[in-house]
C-alpha cells in the first residue's frame, strides 16, 4: 500500500506542505485535508497518534508549532493495512531529525521560504509512497551538492 499523503500543518490549521503519492482530486483532496486537520488539531497530547478516518488510517506528531500527518489507504477488504502505526510515527521522527540537520532547527519559515529543497528532501526519502531511504546522510548528499554548485554559480557572476 505505502504512504497515500504527508502533510505539513502548523498549529492554526495552515497548510505548509502537502505531498500526495496516489490520485486524489483537488476538491476532494482539499475537503480530506481540512478534515483530517481539523481532527487532528482537536485531539489533546493525552491521545493516541493514530486516527481511521475516510479509509484512511492517519498518524501525525507535533513537533514544536508544526503538525507532521501521514496517511495510508486501508485495504478493500476492510482488514486493516499493513503499515506499520509505529513504522510511520518513527519515520515521521527521522523525517525531522533529517529536516533539523539540514536547516538547524526546523521551523515554519524555513517550510514556507524554502519549499522546493523541503520537497526535494521529501522525494529523496519518499519515493511513490514507499520510504526508500532512512540514512540522514545519504538523503542530505544531494541537497548539500545543488547548494555548493548554486554558491560557485553566484560568485561566477559576482
Amino acid at each position: 500500500m505505502g504512504i497515500s499523503f504527508l502533510l505539513m500543518v502548523n498549529k492554526q490549521g495552515q497548510t505548509r506542505l502537502s505531498s500526495y503519492y496516489e490520485w486524489i482530486s483537488l476538491v476532494e483532496r482539499s475537503a480530506l485535508e481540512s478534515e483530517i486537520i481539523r481532527k487532528c488539531l482537536s485531539r489533546s497530547e493525552f491521545q493516541c497518534s493514530f486516527v481511521e478516518y475516510r479509509g484512511y488510517k492517519v498518524v501525525y506528531r507535533r513537533y514544536a508549532s508544526l503538525f507532521f500527518i501521514v496517511g495510508t489507504k486501508l485495504s478493500k477488504d476492510g482488514d486493516d493495512n499493513p503499515e506499520n502505526e509505529l513504522g510511520l510515527l518513527e519515520f515521521i521522527h527521522n523525517l525531522v531529525e533529517t529536516m533539523d540537520k539540514w536547516a538547524g532547527s526546523i521551523c515554519e519559515l524555513d517550510i514556507m521560504y524554502q519549499l522546493e529543497q523541503v520537497h526535494f528532501l521529501l522525494d529523496e526519502m519518499v519515493m511513490n509512497g514507499f520510504i526508500v531511504e532512512s540514512n540522514k546522510m545519504n538523503v542530505l548528499r544531494p541537497l548539500d551538492l545543488m547548494e555548493r554548485e548554486s554558491q560557485k554559480a553566484e560568485s561566477i557572476y559576482r
